[in-house]
């Protein structure tokens, strides 16, 4: 009797544009690379994409190389719970848990979502992205952004960021608007700089300081929600963030994929923490399974393909901003 070969694993790096550019406080991106997993077992094939964590020090090809290693693992029979042991959470065990829940959906003949046992999926409001840049220029950014998207996040450096905000809310006076402080805030503070910004409606602070300098937040009372976003990777760092945040942004990437993006926001739920679900720069294929995560969420940043100048075939939807769950993908 002929023995059934196992599922294969085939992974490479794509290139995508970034629509101008996207600018944070460490710097600006005109393209993205992003690591696409796909596994077969010879009639339905899943797939999955991941981002590099570039502030951990990964690369697209150490993402690449780090998937491609499993190959052996997949061929196996490795499972979803296998790989929470085995690899360590970042873009590679992203890509490939995913691919594994697509794959599994699709044998199954049944959504993503209800194999997760979640409910069925809902359109959810995604803010959209001003990138860093000078007031006048941020101010610009936003006021066009403004006709379609109800819900801006604002990148920021530290210095000059209450200018920066007053200007976005002079070019979109009736947006909602939370920011990203991308660590910059260390040194500064806190409770000031929040304080500053309430006359402007922000309704969110991301990483207000440094990640592993969390205990900077120690007594600090912000009349702003905190926000961890580099401090909260996955559960094993829910512990430092109680007390210090009011909520946590989960992205898949960070988080190592779906298995776990599911699992932490259960557990921050219980914890007392409110949630945000993000993404980096990625294609639809990278949102589509944050869709999963981000349903209940309080605040959503999806729109890592909106700020791309191409994306899939059949992509995710977006309607001023709101992001709907592809009808034609097993993800929906």
């Amino acid at each position: 009797m002929a023995v059934r070969a196992g599922p294969k694993l085939k992974a490479r790096i794509e290139t995508w544009p970034v629509a101008g550019s996207f600018v944070i406080a460490r710097g600006a991106k005109t393209h993205v690379d992003v690591v696409t997993v796909t596994i077969s077992d010879g009639v339905h094939s899943g797939h999955g994409e991941g981002t590099a964590i570039y502030y951990h020090g990964e690369s697209a090809e150490s993402v690449l190389a780090q998937a491609a290693a499993m190959a052996e693992d997949i061929a196996r029979g490795i499972e979803r719970a296998d790989l929470l042991r085995q690899m360590p959470r970042g873009a590679a065990r992203n890509a490939i848990d995913c691919a594994l829940w697509d794959l599994e959906a699709k044998r199954e003949g049944r959504p993503v979502w209800s194999l997760a046992g979640l409910a069925p999926l809902v359109p959810l409001q995604s803010a959209f992205t001003i990138s860093l840049g000078a007031p006048e220029k941020m101010e610009e950014d936003a006021r066009k952004a403004a006709r379609i998207y109800p819900l801006l996040k604002l990148k920021l450096a530290g210095e000059g960021d209450i200018e920066r905000v007053a200007a976005v809310r002079c070019g979109a006076p009736d947006a909602r608007l939370i920011v990203d402080a991308n660590e910059s805030w260390t040194g500064r503070d806190v409770c000031a700089e929040a304080a500053a910004l309430l006359p402007y409606g922000v309704e969110l602070i991301e990483q207000p300081v440094r990640a592993g300098e969390d205990h900077l937040l120690d007594g600090v009372v912000s009349p702003i929600p905190l926000c961890a976003d580099e401090s909260c990777q996955d559960r094993a760092d829910l512990d430092r963030c109680r007390g210090r945040y009011d909520a946590i942004n989960i992205k898949l990437d960070k988080a190592g994929g779906l298995t776990e993006g599911l699992a932490l926001a259960a557990a921050a739920r219980d914890a007392g923490l409110e949630l945000m679900v993000g993404c980096m720069l990625s294609t639809s294929l990278g949102i589509a399974p944050a869709i999963l995560v981000a349903q209940g969420a309080r605040w959503v940043d999806i729109d890592g393909p909106l700020l791309l100048g191409a994306d899939r075939p059949d992509p995710v939807r977006f309607e001023r901003g709101v992001a709907f769950p592809a009808p034609a993908s097993l993800w929906g």
